[in-house]
């Protein structure tokens, strides 16, 4: 995850990773704020460095929690690492103001030098290998941070070149992150599409109704084709209603992979 959101419903996977299922016992770990990058006036990246060993093995789409340190608590706020594993350090996490969300706050007065607690990484919205079937990711503002990893490793292990598609809603241009590189591996790798979608003004919930309309009309009315593979992120209830628009159409469970925030 990447706002200030504490609730997380993740589902589509019989089992979760087994890497997750052994993150829960990880001790805290320390990092140290490397580099800044602002997307917007509103998004920022941070990149961390650890200042004892190495961050724990994770799959692209895992997250980890850091530990925001308030008046009077500590709260806990899970933020997606947007970056590859095989990145290694600094990794990245990618976050946007909240109105009223004191970690997200607290994360952008974070300057470089800055050191912060954390345990992880966590997650069963994972992606290793890429599926051998057409793939759609969909995501919608910084929802993109968990999708950007995947990506990226699904066309490093594809076995053939299966077809994939991003689909990218925003409420402005400058919401569209990473789209630069997504332009970049469209041009290079033919079997990916990227194709973005800019709703000016518009709220989550009018983004979340053109991405169902726009998944209604290309894989459920146009064809019989239920062999795809679906990785859809995003905030309330909307991915739910992608979700259940598929599966509901005869997606196997296990096709649709899905992270609310």
């Amino acid at each position: 995850m990447s706002s200030d959101r504490d609730d997380r419903v993740i589902g589509g996977s019989a089992t979760p990773a087994p890497i997750a299922s052994s993150a829960r016992q990880r001790p805290s770990l320390r990092a140290g704020v490397e580099r800044i990058f602002d997307h917007c006036s509103d998004t920022r990246s941070l990149f961390l460095r650890m200042t004892e060993g190495r961050l724990p093995r994770f799959l692209p789409g895992m997250f980890i929690s850091i530990a925001i340190p308030l008046a009077g608590e500590t709260r806990i706020r899970p933020y997606t690492i947007a970056s590859s594993p095989e990145d290694g350090e600094p990794f990245e996490i990618c976050f946007n103001r909240v109105p009223n969300g004191p970690g997200a706050a607290w994360l952008f007065e974070r300057v470089v030098g800055d050191e912060l607690n954390f345990t992880g990484p966590f997650g069963a919205f994972t992606l290793d290998q890429a599926p051998a079937a057409e793939t759609v990711f969909i995501a919608e503002g910084t929802a993109i941070a968990p999708i950007r990893p995947m990506i990226r490793r699904a066309i490093a292990t594809a076995a053939t070149a299966q077809s994939m598609t991003l689909l990218y809603a925003a409420d402005r241009a400058e919401h569209l992150h990473y789209s630069p590189e997504f332009e970049h591996i469209a041009a290079t790798h033919s079997e990916f599409s990227y194709e973005p979608i800019i709703m000016s003004g518009a709220d989550s919930a009018a983004l979340n109704s053109r991405l169902l309309d726009e998944v209604r009309g290309r894989w459920v009315d146009a064809d019989a084709d239920r062999s795809r593979h679906f990785y859809l992120c995003g905030v309330g209830k909307g991915v739910i209603a992608l979700r259940d628009l598929l599966r509901g159409a005869g997606y196997e469970r296990r096709a649709v992979r899905y992270e609310q925030w």
